[in-house]
């Protein structure tokens, strides 16, 4: 199939057709591009190099906004304790948690479509045995179980280099988040394998794995897509909660959760700048991405239309 095919199906299908017609996906769409586009390509678009000490001084610590008294135009929101430019800060920090939120929920949808698709498709006792494991998990708070699996890999591993680190937060998300999609997958397998070409290929001898991948994994992935979109932003917000905890990525390089921890500990002096704009970052990213997954899940449900 060309290139020149693809796009005229993509511009005639009722996906385009609906989010041109929904001015909420759009402006939700618009600010999820510029935000993730600034932090992708943070070095070209910010004014500064926040975490590069031999940049840093003291002299330019806790300064305002440039609209505000004492404020600078070469700190367009001001500064931190350390003289780090916020609005650089934002976008670097923005990084650290998309990369983290996107690679958890690829992590916990892979683990949890492998795991959702032996149980609906196997059924028996592995059925039985994976969703009394759904149940138990879902009986303790994420963040706790996050804080427990992060805590247990610093412990094994206390000097470990920050990429270790990195993933062992990773992995903490993960594994806090793969419940749903198996729950998901599970529910849609247990439909698919009823219907008659699962039978036709368990007539011609095709292999159940074979069956799970080639013919119900693609039949039951719509869900799932609008399940992993809405999670990125649930999990760009345990990251950021684990970081303000203190025990998400390091201090070397810090994400917005990590920024709001050192902008709290300067609020009630004055220096309000370093924790609220980190704040609203996180709250953009999330509220746009939230608004694209529930725009996503209303485009592909057939019933809506």
């Amino acid at each position: 199939m060309s290139l020149r095919s693809t796009l005229a199906r993509w511009r005639d299908s009722d996906l385009l057709h609906s989010f041109l017609e929904s001015p909420v996906a759009m402006g939700a769409a618009l600010v999820a591009l510029v935000l993730v586009g600034g932090a992708l390509f943070a070095e070209f678009v910010t004014p500064h190099r926040p975490f590069d000490l031999a940049t840093l001084s003291l002299a330019d610590a806790r300064l305002p906004p440039m609209w505000m008294e004492g404020g600078s135009r070469s700190f367009p929101l001001g500064t931190d304790d350390q003289g780090r430019d916020i609005l650089s800060a934002l976008f670097f920090g923005a990084r650290i948690s998309l990369i983290v939120g996107v690679l958890a929920v690829l992590l916990s949808m892979a683990i949890g479509v492998s795991l959702g698709l032996a149980a609906g498709f196997v059924g028996g006792h592995v059925d039985a045995f994976l969703m009394r494991v759904c149940d138990v998990m879902l009986s303790f708070p994420s963040i706790l179980v996050a804080l427990l699996i992060d805590g247990v890999g610093r412990a094994l591993f206390p000097d470990a280099h920050d990429s270790v680190a990195f993933l062992v937060l990773v992995l903490a998300i993960a594994l806090t988040g793969w419940v749903p999609y198996a729950r998901t997958v599970r529910g849609s397998t247990m439909v698919e394998r009823q219907k008659d070409y699962v039978s036709a290929a368990r007539v011609m001898g095709v292999a159940p794995l074979a069956i799970m991948r080639r013919h119900v994994l693609p039949n039951v992935l719509s869900p799932v897509l609008v399940l992993a979109t809405i999670q990125v932003a649930t999990a760009i917000i345990t990251e950021a909660t684990l970081s303000f905890l203190g025990v998400g990525v390091p201090p070397t390089s810090p994400s917005l959760g990590t920024l709001i921890r050192i902008g709290n500990d300067l609020l009630f002096s004055g220096e309000w700048w370093i924790t609220v704009f980190p704040g609203a970052m996180l709250v953009l990213i999330a509220l746009s991405v939230n608004l694209l997954g529930d725009w996503l899940r209303d485009a592909l449900n057939p019933k809506l239309r």
